[in-house]
């Protein structure tokens, strides 16, 4: 996906104009007709996770200006979530009961690449046999 449309993408998100379509952790979530762009019917609007991916791709796309890349041919090439270990607190109950109180923190990789430009195929091209298949069409024309 273009660098530019993903932001633009996450700022309607934030907006509440377009939503993010669930389909694998969906349990409990509602229905939403923003999800039909996309062939679902559930989705949320995730402010906070949409905030951490906007900080990540305007790091990005400053780090592809440094760098001399041209921002508008940025496209994310590769983007993956990993889950990362929990930090642990605790809670105190009623009746003196203590329980654990986790965060679910994260590790995102994203891979930002410029767009090569697209090499054009020459024209066609006469697939080549092998000597036993070529073989076998002379013994059958014999």
């Amino acid at each position: 996906m273009n660098l530019r449309k993903a932001v633009a993408y996450l700022t309607d998100v934030k907006d509440f104009k377009r939503a993010i379509p669930f389909r694998r952790f969906n349990g409990g979530t509602g229905r939403t007709a923003q999800a039909k762009e996309f062939g679902a019917t559930l989705g949320r609007w995730p402010v906070k996770s949409v905030e951490f991916l906007s900080g990540l791709l305007k790091n990005a796309e400053a780090n592809a200006e440094l760098k001399g890349l041209n921002l508008e041919s940025l496209f994310i090439k590769h983007i993956q979530v990993n889950q990362a270990p929990k930090q642990r607190r605790r809670t105190y109950r009623a009746h003196g009961r203590i329980n654990a109180y986790m965060s679910s923190p994260c590790h995102i990789e994203l891979i930002v690449e410029e767009e090569s430009k697209k090499v054009e195929k020459e024209g066609a091209v006469v697939p080549r046999l092998s000597t036993r298949r070529l073989a076998a069409r002379q013994r059958l024309a014999a």
